[in-house]
């Protein structure tokens, strides 16, 4: 079975909506939005690639800015339109982040990369996503990209739920260097740092910001969904503070790098399959 066709089997059971409502998802969104908060000016236009239901599609767009969202899966795309209020600067068309060559270069302020990374296995593929993302942002636009990190998912998975045999027997992690592999059928790619600056050192951009999205919070799961309301908000500002901090990132099972495009961007050949990098 290839990739889509897993990624579409398992979308149609998995509850996209429900993630990022969760108190442990709220961190991530928090976060994410505290971020965009930051980078956002009045008249920006949008673009979000991988926008599954629409959680931050429909709080941009109702916070007044053009947003255009692309999703893979029918399923994320049926329940974003229900999710659309009457009158909201936004719209949603099916697509894959890897070939956007139905948008033109330099059209788009901000441009969110919030789940693609998570399901590109084929590093080649990574980069069209990346690639492409860039060529439709205008110079001087600022990028976020998201990403599963591998070291998390190791220690939850491996130790926490000791499958550490099963991993290395199916060639899943390396018992030396400890390295993750993933396959289509996994569903999620890892990454650790070193590979997405590898990735982002191949763009015509500049890293603005590489923080912790959700923290510690997958080993504190049980602990976040029950603080009471006067623990969980001083929680939340605890991790805005902490969340850039070196120390702090490796641990996170979610990860934003966000980065701008060099204004000398527009100069290069940005259309697929011919930019220069």
């Amino acid at each position: 079975m290839d990739a889509k066709r897993e990624l579409q089997d398992f979308y149609q059971s998995y509850d996209e909506e429900a993630r990022l409502a969760s108190r442990c998802g709220k961190v991530e969104y928090v976060t994410t939005m505290h971020y965009i908060q930051r980078f956002l000016k009045p008249g920006m236009r949008i673009l979000e690639l991988g926008a599954g239901t629409g959680r931050y599609s429909h709080a941009l767009a109702r916070q007044g800015y053009s947003v255009d969202a692309v999703e893979l899966i029918e399923r994320n795309i049926q329940q974003f339109r229900q999710n659309t209020r009457e009158g909201e600067p936004v719209t949603i068309r099916q697509g894959d982040a890897t070939d956007l060559s139905w948008l033109e270069d330099n059209v788009y302020d901000l441009t969110l990369i919030l789940g693609p990374m998570y399901h590109l296995f084929d590093p080649e593929d990574q980069r069209k996503s990346l690639r492409e993302a860039v060529r439709v942002t205008r110079p001087g636009g600022v990028l976020f990209a998201a990403y599963c990190m591998a070291d998390p998912a190791l220690l939850s998975t491996g130790f926490v739920r000791g499958k550490i045999q099963d991993l290395i027997a199916e060639g899943l992690t390396n018992p030396v260097t400890f390295q993750t592999f993933s396959r289509p059928k996994d569903i999620f790619q890892l990454y650790r740092k070193e590979d997405i600056d590898a990735l982002r050192s191949e763009l015509p951009v500049t890293q603005l910001v590489f923080a912790a999205a959700d923290g510690l919070g997958h080993f504190m799961r049980e602990t976040i969904e029950t603080m009471e309301e006067d623990v969980y908000r001083p929680y939340l500002d605890y991790h805005l503070t902490v969340c850039e901090r070196p120390d702090m990132v490796g641990w996170s099972h979610h990860t934003l790098d966000i980065f701008r495009k060099n204004e000398d961007a527009a100069r290069m050949g940005e259309s697929p399959g011919t930019m220069e990098l």
